[in-house]
């Protein structure tokens, strides 16, 4: 089991790592949309989006991985209303099409509009 740590995505805000490398399988916590540069949250969903997807990406580059290895997606919505805008984001950046749960919960940390977690093929 190997830990996973980059700068260019936000850094774990409780007790937890960014992302777990074990048995061929990256799980990654759930990234919200922090810009890892500034500590901002941009405004609106898709901006959001945009971030909490740059975010994946960084802990997949860190990892050695790409958009196309990840298998699994578990996105939460602040609101549910988004879920259209939400879309159109993430299909820019998961091309592959994983597996996915998408749900509205009741608050996310730091106010934020979206996350997303996903689960990567790492062989």
């Amino acid at each position: 089991m190997k830990t996973l740590s980059t700068d260019l995505a936000p850094a774990a805000i409780g007790p937890y790592s960014q992302a777990i490398v074990a048995n061929g399988m990256l799980f990654a916590s759930g990234q919200i949309p922090v810009d890892p540069a500034t500590g901002k949250i941009p405004e609106g969903i898709a901006a959001q989006a945009e971030q909490a997807c740059r975010n994946c990406g960084a802990i997949l580059t860190a990892a050695g991985l790409d958009f196309s290895k990840v298998i699994k997606t578990t996105c939460f919505l602040a609101d549910i209303a988004d879920f259209a805008a939400f879309n159109e984001v993430y299909a820019k950046y998961f091309v592959s099409k994983p597996a996915r749960s998408c749900v509205a919960v009741r608050d996310i940390p730091k106010g934020c509009l979206c996350e997303i977690e996903i689960l990567a093929l790492a062989e």
